[in-house]
């Protein structure tokens, strides 16, 4: 045991009752009697003396002689007659019961993840080490990548370490050891705010977050909006990275609002050309068109960079018989006739039949009467 620079041990446990009232687990204040590298003491009063060893003090913690201090009971009562006691475990169970009692309050806290796998970040509170799953992270912080790519999401999650994320604690227990975080959960009620104030066809301005093989997702004031690959261009859109990058600032219009997600529209944004383009064309001319679909009721055919016709199987020969693969390669021309234009439902039909020109027999010219040869 170690000793102070005035008083020994023994003057410390003299007329001291060591400890008979402290059960393990119990969790008290004390006066620290002494400090060395390997323990402290600390003086719990009617309780006696207790020793905190080098490992259980707290991480980065300095003490000093007459500091208040609170400590966990690990063992009421040694054989030399003092009690064993723990800093950390203290904290812990206090931290156990704040965070108890800020997920019983609703309340939002600053969380700093500490450091993240493909999962979500691990983070800490009030000494104890929880966990923030993707699933729970905000519009503008969920790692929207192509395809899933789990080094990517990786990625973009270590780039928020470090960094402050308000959060609600969505889950805690002290015995199964959980803490959950959820980022969603503290912006919820700013989120229902922000929709009471948006209407199906208003303007608004984000930032793309995410651009994907379906459509790109875009960051609105912490709203998640989704632009479709059909809402991207009135030109028919194949990879819409094409279109939209990640960072890009972006205005688009509402077009629907889903629970906690806007699903937006950037062609609606311009006139569509298609109306002006289809006014060139009329029912029973001949157009020729690039093939850029083949199905096994028709072909599909772009007529120019805004106007996309089909050709029905029906149009294609004198039966129904007709095989679409057959007949068409992708990406070939051909001319067609336009047999019907539909402006209201943006609708072309074409005939492949129709454009080819009738076969005509020639017709079979009258024997000339030969000339009757004269007798000379």
């Amino acid at each position: 045991m170690s000793k102070s620079a005035t008083i020994t041990m023994d003057d410390l446990l003299k007329d001291q009752k060591i400890a008979d009232h402290l059960k393990t687990g119990d969790v008290v204040e004390g006066i620290v009697d002494s400090v060395s590298k390997r323990e402290v003491w600390v003086d719990l009063g009617p309780h006696g003396l207790g020793a905190v060893m080098g490992r259980e003090i707290g991480h980065g913690q300095k003490l000093e002689k007459g500091q208040t201090v609170t400590v966990s009971v690990v063992d009421s009562e040694m054989d030399e007659g003092y009690a064993l006691l723990s800093m950390r475990r203290a904290a812990k169970d206090r931290g156990w019961d704040e965070l108890q009692r800020i997920f019983e309050n609703e309340e939002i806290v600053e969380i700093i993840p500490y450091d993240a796998n493909r999962g979500g970040l691990l983070v800490e509170l009030e000494g104890i080490r929880g966990f923030l799953p993707v699933s729970q992270l905000a519009a503008g912080h969920y790692p929207r990548v192509s395809g899933a790519d789990k080094d990517e999401i990786l990625q973009k999650l270590n780039a928020l370490v470090n960094k402050g994320i308000r959060c609600r604690i969505l889950d805690v227990s002290r015995k199964d050891n959980k803490l959950i975080f959820s980022e969603k959960e503290a912006v919820k009620n700013d989120m229902q705010a922000l929709f009471s104030k948006l209407a199906v066809g208003d303007t608004v301005e984000g930032i793309v977050t995410g651009v994907i093989d379906f459509g790109a997702f875009v960051n609105v004031d912490g709203i998640e909006g989704l632009i479709h690959i059909s809402e991207i261009s009135w030109e028919r859109v194949e990879d819409p990275k094409d279109y939209v990058k990640v960072g890009e600032k972006v205005k688009a219009k509402i077009i629907a609002i889903d629970k906690d997600r806007l699903s937006l529209s950037l062609k609606q944004m311009q006139k569509d050309p298609w109306l002006d383009e289809v006014s060139k064309f009329s029912e029973g001319s001949t157009v020729e068109g690039k093939i850029t679909r083949i199905t096994p009721f028709g072909a599909f055919v772009q007529l120019s960079p805004s106007v996309e016709a089909l050709v029905h199987v029906s149009e294609m020969g004198s039966d129904d018989s007709a095989d679409p693969e057959k007949l068409f390669r992708l990406n070939e021309n051909k001319q067609f006739k336009m047999i019907d234009i539909d402006t209201e439902a943006r609708k072309i039909a074409l005939s492949l039949k129709d454009s080819k020109p009738k076969d005509s027999k020639p017709k079979a010219e009258k024997a000339k009467p030969k000339a009757s040869k004269s007798s000379k």
